[in-house]
């Protein structure tokens, strides 16, 4: 029996530690890193609140259409599908964003810490 390590991949990037270790030796980079807080709270706080308020539209949608709560799909109720269901895309969609931008806004400011 052979023993096999598995690790994540290698990528060109330069490691978390040393870009924070550079980011911090300046002013400048003090800076940068709170544009990157910033942005990243902006950011978790703009994907919660859409998200929040999709999910209150959905009760809002059952009541502004008369008949939608009482329709039943395959023996269930519409809105257990809508809301059991429905959201899932919504989570998912919601997670896809957040996660890219975020993923956007860390490559601009290690671009930022690099070229100082």
């Amino acid at each position: 029996m052979t023993r096999v390590r598995v690790t994540a991949p290698r990528t060109a990037a330069r490691p978390a530690k040393e870009t924070r270790e550079a980011a911090q030796d300046s002013e400048v980079g003090q800076v940068f890193v709170r544009s990157l807080i910033r942005s990243q709270l902006r950011l978790a706080l703009v994907v919660a609140a859409g998200f929040l308020l999709i999910l209150c539209a959905f009760p809002l949608l059952l009541a502004a259409v008369p008949g939608l709560a009482e329709t039943r799909v395959a023996g269930i109720p519409f809105a257990w599908l809508l809301l059991g269901a429905g959201i899932y895309p919504v989570i998912g969609l919601s997670a896809w964003l957040y996660i890219r931008t975020a993923a956007r806004n860390e490559a601009r400011y290690r671009d930022l810490a690099e070229d100082r």
